[in-house]
């Protein structure tokens, strides 16, 4: 059955979140990054609902959810309060977090703030790239992706060139000619949230701040991961992660960059399944 015969939405913070869910259980909720939305984790949700009760949604300005504003107002800390809300409306906390990317610093964030929501966190390079200024490496590797990436998009979508914006972006976070080689039902739905990319380009707010110290407040157990062939920078990005949080394990995904739970998914699903085992049985 499509996924989108199957959503359904909730009020949530002034606006509608769509969701989709399978399975029975304790709730596992997937948060995606950058151009995502539900359809994200096709390929976890059949894996997942078979131990789990499996959520997948589109966050603010993500397909199919309507604007209620120009999405100035886009940031860690609105998605993490989006989240947070869409927990409780639910009634379902505590819950399992997997995030990736944008939707891994959404999940993050609100684990420092709201620590009595979640039972675990699966944290898939979140960006935080302000982390990157600490060393002279992270700052060169910052403002190549600043000036190769991130200003070339900005540019593209102001001036109205979306799948130009959309490849500038791509490539930056997961390699060069990476768009390229994607599939066009990929592209497709990419270019469906390319207007949440713009407004993400163009937001005064985006990278809501986190400390070493917000870390202490991290209490569940935290799985971290990296794509073998990811930036380097979002390498970094987990290493300080790997050294600030409280209750961690690391792992690496082979063969796959940012995006590691489409690249490996076999590998990145049997990971995500042993670490929560690891915990609860």
């Amino acid at each position: 059955m499509n996924n989108e015969q199957d959503l359904k939405a909730i009020s949530v913070n002034n606006t509608q979140l769509h969701y989709i869910e399978q399975g029975k259980g304790i709730p596992i909720i997937f948060v995606h990054g950058s151009l995502g939305d539900f359809r994200t984790w096709n390929f976890q949700k059949d894996y997942f609902s078979k131990a789990f009760h499996f959520i997948s949604y589109s966050r603010r300005y993500h397909f199919p959810n309507k604007w209620t504003s120009d999405g100035s107002d886009y940031s860690v800390a609105l998605h993490s309060r989006d989240l947070s809300s869409f927990i409780e409306n639910l009634g379902i906390a505590p819950v399992h977090l997997v995030g990736n990317s944008f939707g891994a610093y959404v999940s993050l964030y609100l684990a420092s703030e709201n620590p009595k929501l979640v039972r675990s966190l699966v944290l898939g390079e979140p960006p935080i790239l302000p982390w990157l200024e600490d060393t002279k490496e992270g700052k060169e590797l910052m403002k190549e992706f600043i000036n190769n990436a991130f200003e070339p998009a900005k540019k593209a979508f102001h001036e109205g060139k979306m799948e130009e914006g959309v490849n500038f972006f791509i490539d930056g976070v997961l390699g060069k000619g990476a768009y390229g080689r994607l599939p066009q039902s990929v592209k497709a739905q990419m270019l469906e949230n390319a207007e949440e990319m713009k407004a993400e380009t163009t937001s005064k707010d985006y990278f809501s701040p986190i400390t070493y110290k917000d870390l202490e407040k991290v209490d569940s157990p935290v799985l971290l991961l990296k794509g073998e062939k990811s930036p380097k920078m979002f390498h970094l990005i987990i290493d300080k992660l790997a050294e600030h949080l409280p209750k961690k394990k690391s792992l690496s995904i082979p063969n796959a960059s940012h995006s590691m739970h489409t690249g490996n998914p076999e590998y990145y699903n049997s990971c995500v399944m042993e670490f929560l085992k690891s915990i609860f049985y």
